[in-house]
């Protein structure tokens, strides 16, 4: 199992998140970096022996941007592998990022506006590259008015791995930066599906890192227990997680 940093970048800098409250999100204040500049946290993440990052671009999101250069950036000088969600829902978008340096492709149901881009995103770039993030808020699945699929997610699920995904995320938006816990019985139904499956949202400390390796995910994003320090990298590396 990978532990897989979270840069969340709002306004061109590293945020905090809480709970999908944009508005709300301030300048990250971390342990481990003294910046908020993106490609300066990515550089310290690397120096620390992490191989995969995972980035939220909510410019991108928010502007439906197709300038990546600041996630192309990252990958050029870090050389770690990014797996990016920018908000795409379109082939030429999902083209543009892919082609700026990013190993993966993540497509958020929260910006989805119809299931059928998951498939053509699978045919023309592989299973391998495309990973669709599941975007819960609790037990509801968040996504544009009018989508086309099922709004139960083990539903949804089903629904995705007939199309060909392979790899999913497990995203709880409602916890995320809370540190109030992974939803462990969720994670064990999506488990369950055969699929590649990664946990991000609430996750507190080592024991919820153990607890989630023990159920065989394959990787964990985190953000604020790291940026924190209630996970250190030393405790990583303890556990053979690093």
């Amino acid at each position: 199992m990978k532990v897989i940093p979270v840069i969340d970048i709002l306004n061109g800098v590293v945020v905090h998140a809480v709970r999908g409250k944009r508005s709300e999100y301030q300048p990250m204040q971390s342990v481990l970096c003294g910046s908020v500049d993106p490609l300066e946290v990515a550089k310290a993440f690397k120096g620390l022996g992490f191989t995969d990052l995972y980035v939220a671009d909510l410019d991108a999101i928010i502007d439906c941007s197709a300038d990546f250069q600041t996630v192309s950036r990252m990958a050029e000088e870090t050389g770690v592998k990014l797996m990016v969600d920018a908000g795409v829902t379109a082939m030429e978008r999902a083209q543009s990022l892919l082609s700026s340096g990013v190993s993966k492709l993540v497509i958020g149901t929260e910006t989805l506006q119809t299931k059928s881009f998951v498939g053509e995103a699978v045919r023309a770039f592989g299973s391998a590259r495309v990973v669709v993030s599941l975007d819960l808020k609790g037990d509801k699945v968040l996504a544009k008015s009018g989508f086309d699929g099922c709004t139960d997610g083990m539903c949804l699920l089903k629904e995705f791995k007939e199309m060909g995904v392979t790899q999913v995320i497990v995203l709880d938006l409602a916890r995320v930066g809370s540190s109030e816990g992974v939803n462990v019985d969720f994670v064990r139904k999506v488990l369950a599906s055969g699929m590649e499956v990664y946990v991000g949202g609430g996750v507190r400390d080592m024991a919820d890192l153990v607890e989630l390796r023990s159920l065989g995910v394959s990787g964990v994003l985190v953000a604020s227990a790291l940026h924190s320090g209630k996970i250190s990298v030393e405790e990583l590396r303890q556990k053979g997680l690093l």
